[in-house]
């Protein structure tokens, strides 16, 4: 008995009942500008009338404002009509009342009350869609739910992944091999500078230490040369998963999220579709099949897109990765084997211009 209970408790939905009567509100796509200007000017009181009692009262008691003189800091002047009234109130009484005429103030009430109740049926949709997907995540978690899956696009996503954190992992320990060795060349030039000021103040060393002052000068050079093709593949590793990847991966989310309201509204369709058939049930199912046929639209379309993407994303990172592994290869290998003419020939091979010493530049940690 309780679990019948609990199961007809956990497929109910929540009625959320509007708290106002939009069917009579006309469509005006100027309503938030003309709320914007009532703001800011505020009702014209010279066309207003001072109502007695509030909003939606008689006519009795009122003093039209086209007739109020100032007359000194405090004296108010009651027109002729008001005058008679408030000198024979029985007469006024048993005379016909008749209602007041609607002020501009009143078109501005109804202007924010039209989008107040538009904002509400905004929230009213997002709670019902937030309650609908929250029940469904809970099910899945808790095993009692089906879940909709496409083993092969899962299976590309997953692996987009994993391969998404390796390729951080490298571009990590590229940028640490590059602050190393800025910091090797640093010392070499800076070595080689003293080299040079002992080989003129030592006459008796001064060409073992001119010898020196060259090569670290040398080797200085050709560590330069290697951080601009090192930097040239850490940025382009930098775009190929910070940007190529990362986008790839807002689309996967989409198409998540696509795929959890659309088994949220499929699940609430078959519920509906299982229970009796009175007036009140169809036109709920009917209202349920047409929220699961857009919510499918979408979820069909996000997942053409997560296929397409993945796709090119396979073919970009291909040829990106073999540009950038040759071009690291063939550097490395130059500097280290000393030949300078084959590192020099590398830079140009992959279209990597160094600017010029003198010239002004941000450092490569700058650019980072």
């Amino acid at each position: 008995m309780s679990d019948g209970i609990m199961s007809k408790a956990a497929t109910m939905e929540i009625p959320i009942s509007s708290n106002g009567d939009t069917g009579s509100l006309p469509e005006d796509d100027g309503l938030e500008q003309d709320l914007q200007q009532v703001m800011v000017s505020g009702p014209n009181l010279n066309e207003t009338s001072i109502v007695s009692g509030g909003y939606g009262g008689t006519a009795e008691g009122i003093i039209p404002t086209n007739t109020m003189k100032a007359r000194g800091a405090s004296s108010v002047c009651p027109s002729a009509a008001a005058a008679r009234r408030m000198a024979n109130p029985d007469q006024a009484a048993g005379s016909g009342l008749h209602q007041a005429h609607p002020s501009p103030a009143g078109g501005g009430e109804e202007i924010v009350r039209g989008i107040a109740v538009e904002k509400f049926d905004i929230v009213k949709k997002w709670g019902i869609n937030t309650y609908k997907c929250t029940k469904q995540l809970i099910s899945e978690r808790f095993g009692r739910g089906s879940r909709t899956v496409d083993l092969e696009l899962e299976t590309q996503i997953e692996l987009l992944r994993e391969t998404k954190r390796k390729y951080e992992s490298v571009l990590q320990l590229a940028r640490a091999l590059t602050s190393h060795f800025y910091s090797l060349v640093q010392t070499q030039h800076a070595l080689g500078d003293a080299f040079a000021d002992l080989s003129q103040k030592s006459p008796e060393l001064q060409e073992e230490f001119g010898y020196n002052a060259e090569t670290q000068k040398l080797l200085c050079k050709n560590g330069e040369t290697l951080l601009g093709a090192v930097n040239f593949f850490v940025s382009s590793i930098n775009t190929l998963v910070n940007k190529t990847m990362e986008d790839t991966l807002m689309t996967v989310k989409q198409y998540e999220t696509a795929r959890l309201e659309y088994d949220a509204y499929r699940t609430d369709l078959e519920e509906l579709s299982m229970g009796p058939r009175d007036a009140g049930t169809l036109s709920r199912l009917d209202a349920a099949q047409s929220h699961f046929q857009s919510h499918k639209d979408k979820y069909e379309k996000l997942r053409a897109d997560v296929a397409i993407k993945l796709k090119f994303l396979e073919e970009n990172k291909v040829k990106v990765m073999h540009k950038q592994l040759l071009l690291f290869h063939n550097a490395i290998s130059a500097y280290f084997a000393g030949n300078q003419q084959q590192l020099e020939q590398t830079l140009r091979q992959f279209n990597i211009k160094l600017k010029p010493p003198g010239a002004e530049k941000p450092s490569w940690l700058e650019e980072q």
